[in-house]
C-alpha cells in the first residue's frame, strides 16, 4: 500500500525542495491540488528533482483545458517522471468553471467522460496506432500531423484518474477510467453504500484500479496535540460540506440537514458557526486518530474494505505540516513508511 502526501503547488525551485524532502521522510508519492498554482507545473518540477516519488495530480482541473492540450501534457510528464506520473482529473463545481475559467460546465458528468475518451484517442494517436479521430457531443478531434505529435513514450501511457464523488461519476470512473480521486469527504459508510458498489458496477475487473484516498487524521502523543487535528479536521469537514453535492454523505450517517446549517452559518460570514455544526460525534466519522505509533494501523484499518482494490491513501494534513517548523512533517512520512509495510 502507497501512502502519499497531498499538497498544493508553491514557487517551483521550493517544490523541488518539498519534493526531495518528502521522499526522504518515506512517502510513496506526491498528490498535488490544482488551487491558486497549476497542478502541471509542480508535477514538472517534482519529476526533475530526481526525487524518488510517484508523482499525481490530484486533481488537475479538466474543462477549462482542452483534451489535448492536458494529453500533451500528461504525455510529456510521464515522459520526464519516467512513468511515475498519473494524470488526475476532474470538473470542479461551476462556479470556478463558469465565472473563474470562462468555460463550459454542463453537463458535467457525460462532458467528463467524454473527456476521458478523447484523451484515449490521444493518446493511440501519440503512439502512432491510428489517426487522430475523435468525434463526440462536446469535443471533436480529427487533426495531428506527425510534426505536431510527441511520439510514443519508452514508457505506459500515463494513467487516467478521475475525481468522483456521486454514484454517476463513479460509474463512469469505473467503466473508462485506470483509478478514481475519491474525496476528501470520504467515511466508511460512503465506502460501503455508494463508492464500492458504483464502482463494481462497471463489471470489469477493478483489481488493479487505484483509489486515491484522503484521510484526514488527528495525531499526537498527547490530547493537545491531537486536538489541533481534530479542529483543522472539522474546519476543512464543514468547508467541503457546505456543497450542496456532498449533502447525501451526512444523510448517511443519520444528520440529515447538516448541509443546510453549513450554509446558512456561511451565507453569514459565520466561519465558526460553521465549525459548529460539525460535532464530535459527526466529526469522527470522517478523522482517522490515534498517537504516531497507533496511526500507522487505523489508516490499515480504514481502508481495508477498499483493498480489493490498489488502494493508495493520502495524508490530507501532512502537506502543510512541512511549514511547522518541527519535525512533524517527518513523522507523517514515518507514518507513510510504517502503513505501506502492513
Amino acid at each position: 500500500m502507497k501512502v502519499h502526501v497531498m499538497t498544493g503547488g508553491t514557487r517551483l525551485p521550493e517544490f523541488q525542495a518539498f519534493a526531495r524532502r518528502s521522499a526522504d521522510a518515506g512517502f510513496a508519492g506526491l498528490v498535488i491540488t490544482e488551487s491558486g498554482r497549476t497542478a502541471y507545473l509542480a508535477c514538472a518540477a517534482a519529476a526533475l528533482c530526481g526525487a524518488d516519488l510517484d508523482i499525481a495530480t490530484g486533481v488537475a482541473v479538466a474543462f477549462p483545458r482542452s483534451p489535448m492540450v492536458t494529453a500533451s501534457t500528461a504525455w510529456e510528464l510521464a515522459d520526464a517522471s519516467n512513468g511515475r506520473f498519473r494524470l488526475g482529473i476532474g470538473p470542479q463545481v461551476r462556479a470556478h468553471v463558469e465565472r473563474r475559467y470562462s468555460s463550459t460546465f454542463d453537463p458535467p458528468g457525460p462532458r467528463m467522460k467524454e473527456y476521458v475518451l478523447a484523451l484515449r484517442a490521444i493518446y493511440r494517436a501519440f503512439r502512432g496506432e491510428e489517426p487522430l479521430h475523435f468525434e463526440g457531443d462536446h469535443y471533436n478531434l480529427s487533426l495531428l500531423p506527425a510534426m505536431w505529435s510527441p511520439g510514443r513514450l519508452s514508457c505506459p501511457d500515463p494513467p487516467i484518474d478521475v475525481a468522483a464523488v456521486n454514484p454517476w461519476m463513479l460509474r463512469m470512473a469505473g467503466t473508462h477510467g485506470d483509478g478514481v480521486h475519491v474525496h476528501p469527504l470520504n467515511t466508511p459508510t460512503y465506502y460501503r453504500d455508494t463508492l464500492l458498489p458504483n464502482l463494481a458496477a462497471s463489471g470489469r475487473d477493478l483489481s488493479g484500479f487505484t483509489v486515491f484516498v484522503p484521510l484526514f487524521t488527528a495525531v499526537g502523543d498527547t490530547d493537545e496535540e491531537q486536538a489541533r487535528g481534530r479542529e483543522a479536521s472539522r474546519s476543512m469537514v464543514s468547508f467541503y460540506g457546505s456543497t450542496p453535492n456532498y449533502s447525501f454523505i451526512f444523510d448517511q450517517l443519520g444528520f440529515e440537514g447538516t448541509t443546510d446549517k453549513l450554509r446558512a452559518a456561511q451565507k453569514a460570514g459565520d466561519m465558526a458557526g460553521m465549525a459548529a455544526v460539525i460535532s464530535d460525534d459527526l466529526l469522527a466519522h470522517f478523522v482517522v486518530e490515534g498517537t504516531w505509533d497507533e496511526l500507522p494501523e487505523r489508516i490499515a484499518e480504514r481502508c481495508k474494505p477498499l483493498s480489493v482494490h490498489d488502494v493508495q491513501p493520502v495524508l490530507y494534513l501532512a502537506g502543510a505540516a512541512a511549514n511547522a517548523g518541527d519535525d512533524t512533517f517527518e513523522k507523517f512520512g514515518d507514518v507513510a513508511r510504517r502503513a505501506a509495510s502492513l
